[in-house]
């Protein structure tokens, strides 16, 4: 008897979204450690590994590994860039009442705001090229004075060069015409049925933080991705 997948997805849809959950993991390893004990480095290196292992030995993938990575890279960047941006914006506006119009202006916000709100990457990076741009020492000294962080405007600037790059590594991989054996079927399952797991408790972990869970949500990592530059259309979850 065949094995049915568990998931709605197209198999490398599942398994790139996998490998982005994974690299989330990995980045916030200092919170979730606390939940899990058995959440370590080492765990998250090893998903990583067999998720690779399961896509290069079943999927007949472009076999540079690094545009896989740049694929979950990019993913992974859009969520914190959005929340770092709409943190300053909101700090702007409470510090400099009437003047902040003009000021998120020479930032980029009144260009980009909306498309970037709406999940386009490509928005996003215009966006945080204008940041970069429009941040001269004058500005940056007068928002920082005020109170606000000067590593926020610093992260976000970084995001800019972070993100342009990962677009440009990032290529769409396709599935070869070879039918997937039942074995690759189980382990596809396995490797959802764990992400799935991990999903259902970070993003309990995260729930009073929006972003954060987005980041543990499978379908919206999916959705990401296609915004990343996927053509296929987003499949429904159960």
């Amino acid at each position: 008897m065949t094995s049915t997948r568990k998931y709605n997805y197209k198999d490398v849809e599942m398994l790139l979204a996998s490998k982005t959950i994974t690299t989330s993991l990995s980045d916030n390893l200092a919170d979730l450690s606390m939940a899990r004990t058995t959440w370590t480095s080492d765990y998250a290196t090893a998903l990583a590994t067999k998720i690779d292992d399961a896509i290069e030995n079943y999927l007949g993938l472009d076999k540079k590994k690094e545009l896989r990575d740049a694929t979950a890279r990019l993913a992974t960047l859009q969520n914190p860039a959005m929340r770092d941006l709409s943190f300053i914006k909101t700090q702007i506006d409470v510090d400099f009442g009437k003047e902040a119009k003009e000021i998120l202006k020479k930032l980029g916000f009144d260009k980009n705001l909306r498309a970037v709100q709406k999940g386009d990457q490509e928005a996003l990076i215009q966006l945080l090229y204008a940041f970069k741009k429009g941040l001269t020492d004058e500005l940056k000294t007068q928002i920082t004075e005020k109170g606000t962080n000067p590593a926020l405007l610093e992260r976000i600037v970084a995001y800019a060069d972070q993100l342009k790059d990962a677009n440009i590594s990032q290529e769409t991989l396709k599935e070869t015409t070879k039918v997937i054996s039942e074995e690759a079927v189980n382990v596809f399952n396995e490797i959802y049925e764990e992400l799935i797991g991990i999903c259902k408790i970070a993003s309990s972990f995260y729930q009073y933080e929006p972003l954060k869970k987005e980041q543990f949500t499978f379908s919206k990592v999916v959705s990401n991705m296609n915004a990343a530059g996927k053509t296929s259309e987003e499949p429904s979850e159960d």
